[in-house]
């Protein structure tokens, strides 16, 4: 139920803060449904963290590796449609989800395909072959669940009729589902004999998740199977500026370079906000598409918390694991191709390499042939690498001088997202860590570092700077613990919104749990409430005419030759400095000089 009372008068107009996908996709859905969305946005682009930047003749695309519901035969696939992400587009489809490489050297290919991959693991351990044949089963019959698997409607909506048939179509999987839900893929993976297989398990999806169960890695794969998980043609930058193109084609208006200080409330109702320019903008419906701490707790000062949203915010976010962290990512623009390089490969670190990666949550770097899906990002003979792990905030802060985020007037516009002066430390720890990293790979790729033309670093200070997000958090709160699982329970009862605020609504990965269709549904749902409160029916529609998307699968490449890594990497000398921007360095070095 959503804890809003009916409205007294008809609600027409909505603001939402931020134009992320979940933005974006409120936005769309708040048109088909006859309100007037006016999206305010921070940066100078849509997307958020879907996002990517030209630099040269190369795009860096920071972004989708898979995107999941990019196939038929799921409730997912319905909602970029209805939102215009994937229409005309081509989606590519590796055979390979993920190739874990040991720090022996062994490599686990990860196939989606449940027969594949079972011949694999077979071949790699004979002796876990009843536990090998259990885990693949377990995916035929996932791959089955994943076409009953609800997406379009909020739990928190749905009557008990349905919530049961909900439930009765889970009936045939509902071992599978206790099963996997319940026990944590670390645990699950001990059991294996083989410990190359303990190993790998844990890395399927690219870095390791100590509090995920087998779940997920079922989701996953069984996406990937049937089609569903692939990369979109044009990437990240272009799915949003696709949902982008599709909101305004239905009226829909962006302002950009627009950064929201405060949510104007009276009389206990949300009613407008405030530009850090001093504008202020009115609306009947304010919706936060955008970080949830910062929204609970600088634009709204705190003022307006359930209990539940209270322990969340100034609690449960300062323990461990419980948002996601962000990611460190460089790219590497190479002048030649690497025809024999697979698609994804994670690699497990030595712990001596390991230690020389600030805020390094997990001892392994998934490393992306980005430009073999992604044919666009590269011009022709050259090849667009794309390495990154997971990263805590912390070391990062400490390196930086100065604040995290700072607007400025440039052009008569104030801007949002410029460089900043992070000071020599920073810059110094970024490409010690970019030419470890160009060391490490060497082993793997001779000639490496010779051939890098072009290269950039990103850490979860860049993600601040671009978003505000909480920590440089990319996905928010993360599922499966304290957080996610209570915040969850929290929209069932209430609803996206918060008691005792009304014409209010969250929407975005910090009102569900991360992922880039999380955030698109999320945009359904919160309109769905919103409908509600209003006692109008939702309404919601592919745009008429457009094209459906094509998928193209991706053969496997072929197993190229490797040298060992032995001994500790060394530092190298760059010929090129890496950091966030190019501007970044420039205005530190004028500074200085």
């Amino acid at each position: 139920m959503s804890s809003h009372t009916e409205p007294r008068t008809e609600r027409k107009s909505m603001l939402i803060i931020g134009g992320g996908l979940g933005g974006l996709s409120t936005g769309c859905y708040a048109q088909m449904n006859g309100y007037d969305a006016h999206i305010l946005e921070m940066h100078e682009i849509p997307g958020g963290c879907c996002t990517a930047w030209e630099k040269g003749d190369f795009w860096f695309d920071w972004c989708i590796s898979w995107l999941l519901g990019s196939g038929p035969g799921n409730e997912m696939y319905q909602i970029w449609r209805e939102i215009g992400g994937l229409d005309g587009k081509e989606i590519r489809h590796p055979e390979i989800f993920n190739i874990v490489t040991t720090i022996s050297g062994d490599e686990v290919r990860f196939y989606s395909d449940p027969d594949k991959l079972e011949k694999h693991l077979l071949d790699i351990s004979p002796d876990d072959a009843k536990m090998i044949k259990q885990f693949c089963e377990g995916l035929r019959k996932f791959i089955r669940c994943l076409k009953v698997y609800p997406f379009l409607q909020p739990v928190g909506l749905m009557s008990v009729w349905q919530r049961a048939k909900m439930m009765a179509s889970f009936v045939p999987y509902f071992n599978l589902i206790r099963k996997t839900i319940t026990e944590l893929m670390v645990d699950y993976s001990a059991k294996f004999t083989s410990p190359v297989l303990q190993e790998a398990f844990n890395f399927i999806l690219y870095e390791k998740h100590p509090n995920f169960p087998v779940l997920p890695v079922y989701f996953q794969l069984a996406s990937h199977a049937t089609h569903s998980a692939g990369v979109p043609q044009g990437g990240s930058l272009a799915l949003a500026n696709s949902i982008a193109g599709r909101y305004e084609r239905l009226g829909g208006q962006i302002t950009y370079n627009a950064k929201v200080e405060e949510i104007l409330v009276e009389n206990d109702t949300a009613v407008g906000v405030r530009l850090s320019d001093g504008r202020e903008y009115r609306a009947d419906i304010i919706v936060s598409a955008s970080d949830g701490y910062n929204t609970l707790m600088k634009l709204l000062k705190g003022q307006y918390m359930s209990d539940t949203f209270r322990r969340l915010y100034t609690e449960t976010i300062k323990k461990p694991e419980m948002v996601f962290p962000g990611y460190l990512t460089v790219f590497l623009g190479l002048n030649r191709e690497l025809p024999d390089m697979e698609y994804c490969t994670t690699y497990i670190l030595p712990p001596e390499v390991a230690a020389k990666m600030p805020g390094m949550r997990h001892a392994s770097i998934n490393v992306q042939l980005r430009s073999g899906l992604y044919p666009e990002l590269a011009p022709p003979g050259q090849t667009m690498l794309y390495v990154s792990y997971f990263c805590d905030i912390a070391p990062w802060r400490e390196l930086t001088d100065g604040t995290e985020q700072v607007s400025r007037v440039k052009g008569g516009e104030e801007i949002h997202t410029l460089p900043l002066r992070r000071g020599r430390a920073y810059l110094s720890a970024k490409k010690q860590v970019m030419n470890h990293l160009i060391e490490f790979l060497e082993g793997y790729i001779p000639g490496l570092r010779d051939s890098v033309v072009v290269r950039d670093i990103a850490t979860p200070m860049t993600q601040v700077r671009y978003t505000k997000n909480y920590d440089g958090s990319v996905l928010g709160w993360q599922p499966f613990v304290d957080g996610g699982e209570t915040l969850e329970e929290e929209v069932k009862r209430n609803g996206p919104g918060i008691p005792g605020l009304k014409n209010f609504y969250f929407s975005g990965v910090w009102i569900t749990t991360g992922g880039l269709i999380r955030a698109a549904a999320s945009g359904r749902h919160v309109m769905q409430f919103i409908c509600k409160d209003d006692n109008k029916a939702f309404q919601a529609h592919v745009e008429q005419g457009a094209e459906a998307p094509t998928h193209v699968v991706y053969p496997p490449r072929t197993e190229w030759q490797r040298n060992r890594i032995k001994g500790t990497v060394m530092g190298v000398t760059s010929r090129e400095s890496s950091h966030d921007s190019v501007e970044e360095e420039n205005i530190l070095s004028a500074v200085e000089n």
